[in-house]
């Protein structure tokens, strides 16, 4: 019975014959056996070995217009992986815009889905390719797609901010190589872990560098490292947002992403870019080697130029040496000469300066002679007038001196021994020295006594009564 003639369709169909009748037209619909369908993969999840997802078309404005669910059974499911992932190196995952072949199918429980039995890794790569390039002619169109391969990078740098997934192998890479080279050199890095595989790549990163900005003048460089391995999802590093961060970066941005045959937005906007964490690691000790071997070849250069300068001024110090006396004699001789034209200018110099000093002698002396007069004048008014204040001070002194001299000869005259004589006093002497206590004189001494007219000489009794 066919339930889609719609002169037999009875009056009530039971649900399970319906969708049988649907999964026999499906079936026998030739023209949806073996179609290429172009859609995005959706909620993708391997269970049992076998792949279930929902293929999904968006307009647009990115709202959802179909969608159908999808599965790739397991034998099948295994061939495809491994040709898709050695054509994108990428698993068949959410997000990845793709063109697979396959047929549709109705199950009574289950409903219409589409069994993928292809899959075309050329067209997805295509479509990689026309989001990474859209999002670097918007970059350029900004100007900012080389703004960080423009800062300048430092010689030998060792305070490195890494970004990576905690535990993951390739961060363990780069720390083992990078902490245990051979060389000795020092380094100072420092993880900020993210999320490095699915959707929250670009959103983990950029929450990343802004904390290292917040620390940034602490830094010397920022590394971003992932490595591979068959489950990686590398749709999350070819995101606008998270590339323009790393264009815009204020440090120098180092990127191993660990991916051999392909290259996402990172690689293009970032200053430097290697292919794996352990050649990051390879590529810091090398600047650390490069910067060693300069400070070393420096050294060497600065230590063979000062030889050189030391050679030099020794051979500089013994030609002027050798030429010290053969310019002691051209000075001599220059002297010479110089002295030679001196002596035959000096007369002439001597006659010229003997001429203008005999002029300046004559000038000299009428200026002293007539000087010399007016001084003379002026000082013989001065010397009458102290002539005269003299004479009048000397007639007056005089006159007062001879009162007093006057005066002390009456004096001396009353005070002259011989008037004191004359009044009959005597003066008494032992040895010529004059007596005044009779406890100057002892017996038998020699008294003498001089009177007005005459003197005495006798010898002192004393009476020891009076005694």
């Amino acid at each position: 019975m066919n339930f889609f003639d719609n002169q037999s369709i009875p009056a009530g169909v039971p649900l399970s014959q319906y969708t049988a009748a649907i999964t026999n037209t499906v079936a026998n619909a030739r023209h949806l056996s073996g179609v290429w369908v172009i859609a995005e993969l959706s909620d993708v999840r391997v269970a049992g070995g076998h792949c279930y997802m929902e293929l999904i078309e968006k307009n647009e404005a990115g709202q959802t217009v179909a969608k159908l669910r999808a599965n790739i059974w397991r034998n099948t499911y295994l061939q495809l992986r491994q040709k898709f992932y050695s054509a994108t190196q990428r698993d068949i995952s959410n997000g990845i815009k793709a063109l697979v072949r396959g047929s549709a199918t109705h199950h009574s429980l289950y409903g219409l889905s589409f069994n993928i039995i292809d899959i075309d890794p050329s067209y997805t790569l295509g479509d990689l390719e026309r989001i990474r390039q859209e999002i670097l002619q918007n970059l350029q169109r900004e100007g900012v797609i080389d703004m960080n391969k423009k800062i300048p990078f430092p010689q030998a740098p060792q305070r490195i901010a890494v970004i990576s997934a905690e535990g993951a192998a390739g961060y363990g890479d780069f720390m083992n190589h990078l902490l245990g080279n051979t060389e000795g050199f020092v380094f100072y890095p420092a993880l900020y872990p993210c999320v490095m595989q699915g959707d929250k790549v670009s959103e983990s990163i950029r929450e990343a560098l802004e904390r290292i900005e917040e620390s940034i003048d602490f830094w010397d460089c920022v590394v971003i490292v992932r490595g591979g391995g068959a489950t990686t999802d590398l749709n999350g590093f070819d995101e606008y947002q998270l590339a323009r961060s790393v264009a815009t970066f204020k440090l120098p941005v180092v990127v191993g992403i660990g991916h051999e045959r392909d290259r996402n937005v990172l690689d293009f906007v970032a200053h430097t870019s290697l292919k794996t964490p352990t050649a990051v690691a390879g590529f810091f000790i090398d600047r650390a080697r490069m910067a060693y071997e300069k400070v070393i070849s420096l050294t060497d250069k600065i230590r063979t130029f000062s030889s050189e300068v030391m050679i030099g001024e020794e051979r500089r110090l013994s030609t002027i040496r050798g030429l010290i006396p053969q310019l002691a004699i051209h000075k001599v001789e220059e002297a010479r000469s110089t002295l030679r034209s001196l002596s035959k200018q000096l007369p002439l110099m001597i006659q010229g300066k003997i001429g203008n000093q005999h002029v300046k002698m004559e000038s000299l002396v009428n200026v002293m002679s007539n000087s010399l007069k007016n001084r003379t004048q002026r000082e013989r008014i001065k010397i009458d007038s102290i002539i005269n204040i003299l004479q009048k001070s000397g007639t007056s002194s005089i006159s007062a001196n001879a009162q007093r001299i006057s005066s002390l000869e009456s004096l001396i005259k009353v005070l002259d021994p011989k008037n004191t004589l004359r009044r009959g006093y005597s003066i008494t002497r032992i040895k010529g020295k004059s007596i005044r206590s009779l406890s100057e004189v002892s017996s038998g001494d020699v008294i003498e006594t001089t009177l007005y007219e005459g003197e005495l000489r006798s010898r002192a009794i004393l009476d020891e009564l009076g005694d």
